[in-house]
């Protein structure tokens, strides 16, 4: 959850002058990560919601957090290097406070020293036989592994690992061929035109296949490692201390930021292609529909890139080798300046491609509707909003309040009967597009209050009188649905306009945040980065926090994540539940939750897709939970036999269909007789909606709420 606040506001809770750092510009890295690290620690203590004190044990939590993302399986670093580190376990709030990269330094230097030397262990160990018939045994589970000793342990342990990757390769292999043998029999048993290859492959030649493989991964992965940048790193260190606070403070570099602030706004400057990395080489992915590559006709997904030509005075960049994100930097520029990108196409042939860059949506970020059609012949609209983006920098960007007005204007010219918010696995966004989305449904009134860290509590009210829906509403949620999905969903809830239902609970973020540029404290034109902060928590309009505890379905319906530990409450380091007076609201209270409660309970009981799913998640769940595995293939190959029974079982939830059939609306029918990607994506989509016993529910649910 972000609130957009200016510096300025954020000043007004405590002396100017406090935050004033005044560090003269860093002459290299080493400086500017040690200002960085000085700077994070007086914003941290100066402006978090629930400031941590600065100590030994804030130190030892810190230490325990960094490995846990440096090196959680324990497959790098030795028992010796654990026995170094430790020293400076309870140091690292005096690191913090002076600057003191000697912590840092050492871990990741010794790190790249670790990778090197597993990257020749491991291309020692794949030029030779592996015997895949020795007894061995691999632990899965990091809590209950321990570093290796030396550097025979350690070989031996990635020796086991690349075992683990051949079997688990050799085992997907042989599940093709049985995809493929059944597609082959389906088809010679209707009598259809057979294009299907069928290649059976000894159990030897799929352990070369799979080796290769392998082999081709293991590499790949170290060659991204060690041109990954050592600042990087240095990202990874800062977000130890900044997490141990509250898991949603994180420091951001310059290009974490503005990858946070594309998603966002669901916005970047480019040429709107996919760049996808193999085999260390970088290729176009699908291309969007209108955006300069497509414009281009010169330009196809497959082209191999081989250089970037960021702007037309200077030399093109060989981006052979380079990672993907470093060459998307150097596509992505500002708008109407040119980009030249050199292709090496399938045929072979070379060319150069130079483009103006534009503005190209994300669609996938933004507000999608549909019109289900259920078995009695009533219409009711589905509204998909994946995040509650805002695009607080152009008064004329998308954002998702008025991206969801604009599917409901669509819907009712369909005269849909209710409408079905789905909010499943939306992670927030902009708190001031609930009140706007909600005056869409309601008239005016409160829907969240905000504290601050002194205690001020503020009521955020919508205050239009004119919604543009009064029918049914019904709002999906799952454990995935987090902070602007919560309080939409809590507001709703109370006021009694809307059912929610889904899984028992939500996420748990009762949270906002806010991004505080470092260099503001700084006297340097540079970008250090940024802290995004907790400066307050909110609470229903009934008073009580959505922090770990979530929203509540008011129909509930476990899925595969309700036996996962998703949510804030898991984390350790999460801010702890609380309860403010409530403000005064008025329900419309549209249904009786009761009687809807009571319908589908019992419809629930006899729904044997609903118990076989449950059976399916409990058993995944489970299979997550083992500790070890056996390397000898005879022994895997039962456990896998053993799981594919089972899958077996749960293969009907593969051929549900809840019975519901889905119309586009008018301009996407239009849309898909000439964007191919766009088809594409939409019969994915009305697909996987095909396979959804929970929509099935929620419109039910809403048919039942006249």
């Amino acid at each position: 959850m972000f609130k957009k606040l200016k510096l300025n506001t954020l000043l007004l809770f405590i002396p100017l002058t406090s935050l004033v750092f005044c560090f003269n510009s860093p002459k290299n890295d080493d400086d500017k990560m040690s200002t960085i690290m000085v700077s994070v620690k007086n914003t941290l203590s100066y402006l978090h919601y629930s400031p941590k004190t600065i100590n030994d044990a804030y130190s030892e939590d810190v230490y325990k957090h960094y490995f846990e993302m440096v090196d959680a399986s324990k497959r790098y670093f030795l028992q010796s290097d654990m026995d170094e580190f430790a020293k400076h376990e309870t140091k690292l709030d005096d690191y913090l406070n002076q600057g003191d990269l000697t912590f840092y330094k050492l871990t990741v230097d010794r790190l790249y020293q670790r990778v090197d030397e597993i990257d020749k262990i491991t291309q020692d160990i794949l030029s030779k036989p592996i015997n895949l018939n020795e007894e061995e045994t691999l632990i899965l589970e990091p809590k209950v592994k321990k570093n290796a000793k030396n550097q025979a342990e350690l070989a031996a342990e990635w020796k086991k690992y690349i075992k683990y990757n051949i079997l688990q390769e050799m085992e997907s292999l042989t599940a093709k061929e049985e995809m493929q043998k059944e597609k082959k029999d389906s088809v010679q048993k209707f009598n259809l035109k057979d294009t299907i290859k069928l290649e059976i492959l000894t159990p030897e030649q799929k352990r070369i296949k799979a080796t290769s493989e392998v082999k081709d991964l293991v590499t790949d992965t170290f060659r991204r490692f060690k041109k990954r940048n050592k600042m990087d790193w240095f990202t990874v260190y800062m977000n130890a201390y900044t997490e141990v606070f509250d898991p949603h403070t994180n420091y951001y570099s310059p290009k974490n930021k503005e990858d946070f602030d594309t998603q966002f706004t669901g916005k970047v400057i480019g040429i709107g292609a996919i760049i996808q990395e193999k085999k260390g080489f970088l290729y176009l992915g699908a291309l969007s529909l209108g955006a300069p590559a497509w414009k281009s006709k010169q330009l196809s997904e497959g082209d191999k890139i081989l250089k970037v030509k960021s702007k037309p005075g200077e030399d093109a960049v060989n981006v052979v080798g380079m990672l993907s994100d470093e060459a998307v930097r150097l596509i992505r520029g500002e708008k109407g300046t040119k980009v030249t990108l050199t292709v090496e196409k399938k045929d072979k042939t070379i060319k150069e491609v130079t483009m103006v860059r534009e503005e190209v949506a994300i669609e996938d970020t933004f507000a999608r509707s549909i019109i289900v059609n259920s078995a009695d012949g009533k219409k009711y609209g589905l509204i998909n909003l994946p995040s509650f983006n805002a695009d607080f920098a152009d008064a004329k960007g998308r954002n998702a309040s008025d991206d969801v007005k604009n599917e409901i204007i669509k819907l009712k010219t369909q005269n849909v009967e209710g409408i079905i918010l789905d909010l499943r696995n939306n992670g927030g966004g902009s708190l001031t597009e609930v009140g706007d989305i909600m005056g869409l449904f309601m008239n005016a009134g409160p829907y969240v209050q905000v504290k601050d860290g002194n205690g001020k509590i503020q009521t955020l009210k919508n205050k239009t009188n004119a919604p543009l829906w009064t029918g049914p509403v019904v709002i999906m949620q799952n454990e995935l649905s987090a902070s602007a999905s919560e309080i939409l969903a809590g507001a709703m809830q109370d006021y009694g306009r809307a059912v929610i239902i889904g899984s028992p609970q939500s996420f748990g973020k009762g949270t906002v945040q806010t991004f505080v540029d470092l260099n503001r404290f700084l006297n340097t034109n540079d970008d250090f980065g940024s802290l995004k902060l907790t400066i307050q928590k909110f609470y229903r309009i009934t008073g009580e926090s959505t922090q770990r505890k979530g929203i509540e379905s008011d129909i509930k319906m476990k899925d595969f994540f309700t036996y996962a530990e998703i949510g804030e409450r898991y984390d350790d380091y999460a801010l702890a539940w609380d309860k403010i007076p409530a403000v005064a609201f008025q329900p419309v209270n549209y249904f009786s939750v009761q009687a809807l409660q009571k319908g589908i309970e019992s419809r629930l009981a006899n729904n044997k897709n609903y118990q076989l799913m449950q059976e399916s998640a409990e058993w995944k769940e489970n299979l997550d939970k083992e500790e070890t595995i056996s390397l000898n293939q005879e022994k895997f190959n039962e456990v896998m036999k053993a799981r594919k029974a089972q899958i077996e079982k749960f293969k009907a939830l593969e051929k549900f269909n809840n019975g519901l059939k889905f119309t586009l609306n008018t301009d996407e029918v239009a849309r898909e007789k000439n964007d191919e990607a766009f088809t594409k994506k939409t019969q994915n989509w009305t697909k996987n909606l095909q396979r959804d016993l929970y929509l099935q529910e929620a419109v039910t649910v809403a048919a039942e709420m006249k």
